[in-house]
């Protein structure tokens, strides 16, 4: 499944945009949406992860923010494994209410950690409470890319790829490894992070990929 992610700040073309994908998080730090535009939507039909990340407002920003998108439906909340446990206590105690799975994610814009040190961050996510962990790295080398493709082995829900160019092809190999989903930008010109695949492209790549695989079976 591909995960459109979302920081446009006009609700009219986020809610066309929802009607188009299978799925999409909403950034909601850089979308700057107030409680109503959270409301409309949260409450499409689509399923959607509400993020919220804490670098350009406060805890209680933040979880204003999240709640809100939690109460209105969203279908997974993103914490952040760094985030204050009061933080992570609190929204996960929401989000356990309202049936919306718990996204505990580790971003390391620098570089992807040696082979033991991912496998405990993945191992703290779901001590923290994680329904999916999401760990997402830099991805400076092959090596790189083989490291964090190899979390995989781990057979609980996981969403794990690296950054930048040289992880690209690890966003395409996520879905056919086993992840929850894969991240893929709006539009060109709209990646949330680095290496992000625009949804049309990513799509297409995907659907040959998997043809091809049936061919061969």
């Amino acid at each position: 499944m591909i995960c459109v992610a979302i920081s446009d700040n006009n609700i009219e073309k986020c809610l066309s945009v929802l009607d188009k994908v299978e799925m999409a998080e909403i950034r909601l730090d850089l979308t700057g949406f107030g409680i109503i535009e959270i409301n409309r939507i949260f409450s499409h039909p689509t399923p959607c992860i509400a993020t919220c990340r804490p670098e350009t407002m406060g805890n209680e920003d933040q979880l204003e923010r999240l709640t809100a998108a939690i109460k209105a439906g969203a279908k997974f909340v993103d914490i952040e494994i760094e985030a204050e446990p009061v933080q992570q206590t609190t929204i996960i105690e929401v989000a356990r209410k309202h049936k919306c799975r718990v996204i505990i994610s580790y971003h390391n814009f620098l570089e992807t950690p040696a082979m033991s040190e991912l496998f405990k961050i993945v191992d703290h996510c779901f001590e923290l409470g994680a329904d999916i962990a999401k760990v997402t790295t830099l991805s400076n080398s092959k090596a790189d890319n083989a490291r964090i493709i190899s979390l995989y082995t781990i057979e609980k829900p996981l969403v794990s790829f690296g950054m930048g160019e040289i992880g690209m092809i690890t966003r395409l190999m996520a879905p056919f490894l086993g992840a929850e989903f894969t991240f893929a930008s709006m539009d060109e010109g709209m990646q949330t992070a680095p290496g992000q695949i625009n949804y049309s492209k990513m799509k297409e790549i995907l659907s040959g990929l998997q043809k091809d695989l049936l061919l061969k079976l």
